[in-house]
């Protein structure tokens, strides 16, 4: 029996299994079998040859536009950027991974379309392996579905959890320690719903069987077995339904049900038409703010600030990660910091590398000669 249908029949199992109490260890078991042998699976995809895709990132931050085909996504990624994506109204349309450059608030975003996905993705249908391996790397997913469609999310969100991506989701508050004897040993910071049994083979399903673990939540299978993995991807994501000029406006109420049974909430949800470049400003800053970004500007010796490109870091970023980011020989040279703007308490106040910065601060950097 192959990997295949190995999966295939522990996903049964676990399908047809009634989940309760006197079975919550057994189905945590299929569950941690399941994440080995997809993880096999999908080792030995990569591992198999072909061209597959590789895109160099670029840029302040990358960002990955995810949707069935011919949901306009290479029409959006157009209208956002300087790319030339081949669009038509067929599937499979876009041939390959098209980057394009969107620069906003004065960062250069890196947009990714990558080809329309199809259910089986995850398992290597329609070269969905390589496609996947490209949304792993991305600061940021955009779900594009078209307005008629908006039931391709449920399939875009189970593709993409298969190959262990999880979105708009924290990594597990988990760690073990591997040790030499003495067997497994839990402790918890708070009360787990699953009993020591079922962790305990859990983890020896993993692979532990001499080992301490910690658990800082209240854990289920899933987070557990995600806990202990090491492949899987944390990586934010907004919504954007496309088209929307090709539908009545009574049908707007439809829509905002139909995402609404998704838990998602339709004022934060943006409605575009890539065709007619609408609402493409609103879908800009939504993509600002979700990755997180500030703008820092550098007052250069002799020449003022420069207001025109500002250094653009991670929100949460330090004088000393502004010097990184800057590169060349600062950091030997470094001597103090002045800072004016939001993070300061005053104009010109002198700071060291372990300052927060915030966005729109002006900073000054002071040199040993």
């Amino acid at each position: 029996m192959g990997l295949e249908e190995e999966i295939e029949k522990i996903e049964d199992e676990i399908a047809n299994t009634p989940y309760n109490k006197s079975t919550e260890a057994h189905i945590g078991r299929l569950k941690s079998k399941l994440a080995e042998k997809k993880e096999k699976l999908q080792n030995q995809s990569s591992a198999g040859g072909g061209t597959g895709y590789s895109v160099e990132k670029h840029g302040d931050a990358t960002v990955a536009l995810v949707g069935f085909p011919s949901v306009g996504k290479s029409s959006l990624l157009n209208s956002l950027t300087n790319a030339e994506s081949e669009t038509g109204s067929y599937e499979f349309t876009t041939l390959d991974v098209n980057p394009g450059m969107l620069q906003h608030r004065g960062a250069n975003i890196q947009m990714l379309d990558v080809p329309g996905l199809i259910e089986g993705a995850a398992t290597g249908k329609g070269d969905g392996q390589q496609v996947l391996a490209v949304v792993r790397n991305a600061d940021l997913i955009i779900f594009t579905l078209s307005v008629f469609e908006i039931e391709q999310y449920d399939r875009l969100q189970e593709e993409l959890y298969d190959i262990n991506i999880r979105v708009d989701q924290e990594p597990p508050r988990v760690t073990v320690r591997p040790k030499i004897k003495d067997g497994i040993k839990i402790t918890s910071s708070t009360e787990q719903d699953l009993d020591e049994k079922t962790i305990s083979d859990v983890l020896r399903d993993q692979g532990y069987v001499n080992a301490d673990l910690n658990l800082q939540e209240n854990v289920d299978i899933d987070r557990l077995v995600d806990g202990l993995m090491e492949n899987r991807e944390y990586i934010p994501s907004i919504t954007c339904v496309n088209k929307v000029d090709l539908i009545e406006p009574s049908y707007k109420e439809t829509v905002d049900e139909q995402l609404r049974e998704r838990d998602l909430d339709p004022e934060e949800v943006t409605f575009i038409s890539a065709e007619e470049e609408k609402g493409l400003d609103v879908l800009k800053d939504r993509i600002w703010d979700n990755l997180g970004l500030i703008r820092v500007y550098m007052e250069k010796p002799g020449r003022g600030i420069d207001w025109e490109e500002p250094l653009v870091i991670e929100e949460g970023a330090t004088v000393e990660e502004a010097i990184d980011k800057l590169g060349g020989e600062m950091e030997e040279r470094f001597r103090f910091a002045r800072v004016t703007g939001p993070s300061a308490t005053h104009d010109q106040q002198q700071v060291g590398k372990d300052h927060v910065l915030e966005d729109e601060d002006v900073l000054k950097l002071i040199l040993r000669r």
